[in-house]
């Protein structure tokens, strides 16, 4: 089978869609489909208890931290919520030693498991854009001895490792049949993917239309990034549709890897948002846009789509991020991707309210969006109890 018919093999969806409607509160709770990551670079962020409250609250099952905070995986212990920890980057050279590699998993992953539902282990995060080449070098090396550590525990069967990639990695993306990765990466990127194959592990990429929009305005529709509704763009040699950036950076990955013989790999969105705050030179970094954003992915997760090269298989996504991160360095859009402020409270209003207190937390339609937004998801409210009509006829 030649790359063309691997990547347009149909695949059977992973993730079912749970969606809990309440037609007298309004609740809007989004399910299996959306996972979020848990950054804590913040100072004054709510417990891990009460952040497992939020979470469960928003029948959100899938989280991701950026270590092995020990407060943390405990909090999440006998919840229902799946999570992934990280390797640091400054520790993934030290995972090439096997016994290295036996003892992190021991302390970090079999202490807490099964109670806390650990998942997946990310290896770094966006090393394949560092500039440190021996970091590159060992990423692969480390996640070998971190999978055969897994294997002597026997939790290979429950817990997969990856790492997440930049979009950076790619040297065409446009159109996305023309994807392909920059040749100086080609030798480690067969590899990692050569990896990924044999442990049928998903490959994660960390995908922000933003970027792309805030270095070319002019030129880059805002429609298009933000999912509104637009012409998009059909790919001249595929004839597929992109009515967004999002998808079309997805499939891109999905040719970049067909090019090096693994095309048949899923791949999931570790991390993809919006800021809602920026210097002076972020263009588009604004709460409306962000609001926008948001809440145009979490509809088309709720229904559960697929990209255009991959329609049958849904496409995971993690939204990026819980919180506002106020003691990360860098631009200030950096610090202002949260749905979250540090203390709980919403960043903006996402045509939905937070209703909470010290242990418990819920989202529900709010009656002060402006007539437009109360529009909109009256329309979506009634689309969900049409789903969740179906979804239980189904089950019956």
């Amino acid at each position: 089978m030649d790359a063309s018919s691997r990547l347009r093999t149909r695949m059977v969806p992973i993730f079912l869609v749970y969606i809990l409607f309440s037609s007298e509160f309004g609740f809007l709770q989004f399910g299996t489909s959306l996972g979020i990551n848990y950054g804590q670079v913040a100072n004054n962020l709510p417990t891990p208890t009460e952040v497992v409250s939020i979470l469960s609250s928003l029948k959100v099952t899938k989280t991701r931290i950026y270590d092995t905070n020990p407060q943390v995986l405990t909090a999440f212990a006998n919840s229902s919520i799946e999570i992934t920890v990280t390797v640091p980057n400054d520790q993934v050279s030290l995972m090439t030693n096997p016994s290295q590699a036996l003892q992190w998993i021991s302390t970090n992953v079999k202490t807490y498991f099964p109670a806390t539902r650990i998942t997946s282990i990310a290896v770094g995060n966006e090393i394949d854009t560092t500039e440190n080449e021996a970091l590159k070098a060992n990423l692969v090396p480390a996640m070998a001895s971190m999978h055969a550590a897994l294997v002597q525990l026997g939790l290979d069967s429950y817990i997969y490792i990856t790492t997440a990639t930049s979009l950076g990695a790619l040297e065409t993306s446009f159109p996305p049949s023309m994807g392909s990765f920059k040749p100086e990466l080609v030798p480690q990127m067969s590899q990692f993917l050569n990896f990924l194959a044999q442990t049928k592990a998903p490959f994660w990429i960390n995908a922000y239309p933003y970027f792309a929009y805030k270095d070319d305005p002019t030129r880059v529709e805002l429609n298009y990034v933000l999912l509104n509704p637009n012409n998009g763009m059909v790919d001249p040699y595929t004839h597929l549709h992109y009515d967004n950036m999002l998808y079309a950076q997805v499939d891109a990955v999905i040719f970049a890897m067909a090019r090096l013989g693994y095309g048949g790999i899923p791949v999931y969105v570790s991390e993809t948002g919006w800021p809602s705050k920026g210097d002076t030179n972020e263009i588009g970094a604004t709460v409306d846009n962000a609001r926008v954003y948001n809440r145009n992915l979490l509809v088309r997760q709720l229904r559960s789509e697929g990209t255009p090269l991959r329609p049958n298989q849904k496409l995971e996504v993690y939204l990026f991020a819980l919180f506002n991160e106020d003691l990360k360095p860098g631009p200030t859009s950096e610090r202002n991707y949260g749905l979250y402020r540090p203390d709980g409270t919403m960043a903006y209003n996402l045509g939905l309210t937070s209703l909470s207190s010290t242990s418990t937390a819920s989202i529900s339609l709010t009656s002060s969006a402006s007539s437009e937004t109360t529009m909109e998801f009256g329309s979506l409210r009634n689309l969900i109890l049409v789903c969740a009509l179906i979804f239980h006829a189904l089950r019956r």
